[in-house]
């Protein structure tokens, strides 16, 4: 494999660097470092409630969230963590720019699990950036 091809996964030595390095790949727009964020098999929760799983889905979900060039920022957080699990708990704001032009403003109250993996770093298993507000 060529150093062109091959891309390192982010090293991520505690669930709360997981977390950092997703953010701020978010806020640069590298769609593939934030996709290595997520653990195999990673289940994610859309706007509509609904649940994708697989790199292809993920992919796709990602690359329309980043057409709106996001900015996020995580307001508050809680982090437990339980041997090789951690359940990270947020507060978090996203603006942008959808492709007419037009600002676009989101937050949410985020729920996400995530595991260590068997190489050691951590990644997020579950991510619900829409927390209980699916909840009604």
């Amino acid at each position: 494999m060529s150093t062109s091809t091959a891309r390192q996964k982010p090293s991520t030595h505690s669930p709360l660097d997981a977390i950092t390095q997703f953010i701020a790949a978010i806020n640069r727009g590298d769609l593939e470092t934030a996709l290595s964020l997520y653990a195999p098999g990673a289940a994610f929760v859309t706007r509509s409630g609904a649940v994708i799983t697989g790199n292809a889905a993920l992919h796709q979900e990602f690359a329309g969230f980043m057409a709106l060039k996001p900015t996020l920022a995580s307001e508050k957080h809680q982090l437990v963590e339980s041997g090789d699990v951690a359940l990270y708990c947020s507060h978090w704001t996203m603006r942008g720019t959808d492709p007419a032009g037009n600002p676009v403003q989101q937050d949410g109250r985020s729920t996400d699990i995530l595991r260590r993996q068997p190489d050691g770093h951590w990644r997020i298993a579950v991510d619900n950036p829409w927390g209980t507000d699916l909840v009604a």
